[in-house]
């Protein structure tokens, strides 16, 4: 893999019309240049490409989560979901909308194979109406040292 500061040109051709919306989207995010909405475009489908053909391939990344709080026992059925995945979910942020509707965000990281299943069972829970997994290649520096992370009473803050 280059360095960051080391460059590679790109020549490419496309339909005049997807050209126009491109310089589009160039101005209305107001961006320097193509270039970095390139870039953009393509680390995003790389890291979806991997997800779906490394399935032991290391990623980071997040699950957001729209849901309705009043379907039965939606928020426990999510939590306990999210602790049978101890090790891949890092950390989540909730937050209530309108319409006793929820808005979760979790943070993730692990081999693809278990954050498609997490998301999997996370789309089982009656009551999810959105699901959205992103995700990137670079990863979060080690939380634990000396493989603590498939022993969770190895934790830091985990109750003895």
């Amino acid at each position: 893999m280059n360095p960051p500061s080391t460059l590679a040109r790109l020549s490419m051709s496309l339909p005049a019309e997807l050209s126009r919306k491109l310089d589009m989207m160039v101005e209305e995010r107001e961006l320097p240049s193509r270039s970095q909405l390139i870039a953009e475009l393509i680390r995003h489908a790389l890291a979806k490409h991997e997800s779906l053909t490394r399935p032991d391939e290391m990623l980071a990344g997040t699950i957001t989560l729209v849901y309705r709080g009043d379907r039965g026992r939606v928020r426990h059925q999510l939590a306990q979901t999210q602790a049978d995945y101890l090790t891949e979910v890092i950390s989540s942020q909730h937050v209530f909308l309108e319409q006793d509707q929820s808005l979760e965000v979790l943070l993730v990281q692990g081999p693809a194979v278990r954050l498609k299943d997490l998301c999997d069972a996370l789309r089982r829970v009656r009551g999810v109406h959105q699901l959205e997994l992103v995700t990137t290649t670079a990863l979060l520096p080690p939380l634990h040292a000396d493989g603590a992370a498939s022993d969770p009473t190895q934790r830091k803050g985990a109750a003895a």
